[in-house]
């Protein structure tokens, strides 16, 4: 009897076919350990080439007399107290930071943490943004002073020479918003609010809540203090802005004149105006004035105005050069 074979249906696994989802757990990575401790052996020198523009500032500074910056430091040797940060350190920073276009506290704090160059500037002093803002601005003559004699220097080794100087005006964004602006009777609501709240804290003060520290009662007295304070200056700057609107009353056409709108003052920045930007927009801002010397690209002049055009600031500029740039026997270097 012959046998039938019959086809049997039989299902072979394909280990061509496609695999499930990969559970990352299961697959063997490099990962990062940033717990991991390590020895890192480096001088901050070594970080900074020979060759680096910052190491001249740095040589140049050294062979100025900064007694200027160091007259208001009271730390002596001998006396309790934190040692100060070198006032030729901050100079530096300073220095260094306007080469590359940096002109705000904050931003040249934060390169001080993590940039090399600006870490040798540093080399191991303390610096924060408050202790680079106080220090432009406390020390504001002697800066004045020390472009003086930067600039002198620089003509005196034919670096530059002034034959030809160009002026023109930048304008700079303030840090004020639109909404920071208010009219005379808004001003005046605006100071009695801060009027009432600083009140209101020094009752506080006579009858502290156990629950709010002391530190935290200071800052809402010297927040609500130094809110007066702007306001009250924004106040001082209205009739200052009323005379510009006035005067734009008389001189502008009459399609112009329906544009003006009543004079207003910021409470975050005061002497801020608004001005027509590159862009076509109007925003909040300053007329940062600079004479140039067309040679060699050399900035020797620079002021800070709050009117949005130029006229009247050639003449103040030009004296501006002239005292920087003559010698004591009024002759050009």
């Amino acid at each position: 009897m012959n046998q039938v074979e019959l086809p049997l249906n039989v299902t072979k696994s394909n280990q061509s076919e496609k695999q499930g989802p990969i559970i990352p757990d299961q697959i063997r990575l490099r990962r990062a350990v940033r717990n991991q401790i390590e020895m890192m052996l480096r001088d901050l020198d070594s970080l900074v080439p020979e060759d680096h523009p910052v190491r001249s500032i740095w040589e140049f500074l050294e062979e100025l007399d900064l007694s200027a910056f160091y007259s208001s430091i009271k730390v002596a040797m001998d006396v309790p107290g934190r040692p100060a940060s070198d006032p030729q350190v901050l100079l530096a920073l300073w220095i260094y930071a306007t080469v590359e276009g940096i002109g705000s506290a904050r931003r040249l704090d934060k390169l001080c943490q993590e940039h090399d160059v600006y870490k040798w500037l540093c080399g191991g002093v303390p610096v924060n943004y408050h202790t680079l803002a106080d220090f432009r601005v406390t020390h504001q003559e002697a800066l004045e002073k020390l472009l003086t004699e930067i600039i002198a220097t620089m003509m005196h080794q034919k670096l530059v020479i002034l034959k030809q100087v160009a002026q023109d005006g930048i304008r700079v964004r303030a840090s004020a918003g639109s909404g920071s602006f208010h009219q005379g009777d808004s001003l005046k609501k605006c100071m009695e609010e801060a009027g009432k709240q600083i009140k209101k804290l020094a009752e506080e003060r006579e009858n502290p809540d156990p629950e709010v520290s002391l530190r935290e009662k200071s800052a809402r007295e010297r927040t609500a203090r130094e809110r007066k304070e702007r306001i009250q200056a924004a106040l001082n700057e209205l009739p200052a802005v009323q005379a510009a609107k006035d005067k734009q009353q008389r001189t502008k056409s009459k399609a112009e004149r329906n544009k003006i709108t009543e004079a207003r003052v910021s409470t975050t920045d005061p002497e801020a105006r608004v001005m027509k930007m590159s862009d076509g927009g109007y925003r909040p801002a300053y007329n940062v004035q600079l004479a140039t010397d067309v040679g060699s690209g050399v900035i020797v002049g620079a002021g800070v105005i709050n009117q949005g055009n130029d006229s009247g600031q050639g003449e103040i500029m030009e004296a501006q050069v002239l005292e920087r740039t003559e010698s004591p026997e009024g002759l050009p270097y």
